[in-house]
């Protein structure tokens, strides 16, 4: 069973109440190696997304993305707007003119994503950044057999990007402010894969 636009529109609003939720984790995480404001930016962004869902859901779950792409990158400062808006972007891209979002579509909407981030960031795994978690995520997602659910696909790939965030506790950030810190901003989690992880695994519950 594939994801209508009304799907994903679903799916960004059970996201918007996980990064509430998560709020204040986000901001201690980027305030102990960065500046603080990780946890604000994405809660006013999404909290954005949901204000313009309210107003019209796009036919298409290309539009959707492409709705929370352009909500992002003009309402949230900081490296998170333009990394997420871009991800949103390359996904909303992808996706197409496709009226539902099967596994195959799902799978090559997140490589997108990755695609993107890491062309906008110029991040590569073990720079602990949102890429150690987006990594996994992606090869997860795309070892998922063939009939599993979008869900199942969802849930790997949340799987995947919480180890991939936990990874980050060990590496020494090689990009964003973190990179100051050097060999002091080891045994933090990067706030960025934290919240790629939160996330995915708000897509994946909302997908059950």
């Amino acid at each position: 069973m594939g994801c209508s636009s009304e799907g994903v529109a679903a799916a960004l609003r059970a996201a918007a109440e996980v990064v509430a939720e998560h709020r204040s984790e986000l901001v201690e995480l980027d305030r102990a190696i960065g500046d603080g404001d990780h946890g604000e930016n994405m809660s006013r962004g999404f909290t954005a997304i949901v204000s313009a869902l309210e107003t019209e859901v796009p036919a298409t779950p290309a539009g959707v993305a492409k709705l929370a792409a352009t909500t992002l990158i003009s309402k949230v400062g900081g490296a998170a707007g333009p990394l997420y808006g871009t991800a949103f972007l390359r996904a909303s891209t992808k996706l197409g003119d496709a009226a539902s979002i099967d596994v195959p579509l799902l799978v090559a909407a997140l490589q997108a994503a990755l695609d993107g981030v890491q062309a906008r960031g110029k991040a590569v795994g073990g720079d602990a950044t949102m890429v150690d978690a987006l990594i996994p995520a992606v090869s997860a997602a795309a070892a998922c057999p063939a009939d599993a659910s979008i869900a199942d696909v969802l849930t790997a790939a949340a799987d995947a990007a919480d180890r991939g965030a936990e990874s980050t506790v060990d590496l020494v950030p090689r990009k964003g402010r973190a990179s100051y810190l050097g060999e002091r901003a080891v045994g933090h989690m990067d706030p960025g894969a934290r919240s790629t992880a939160l996330l995915l695994r708000a897509f994946a519950e909302a997908a059950r």
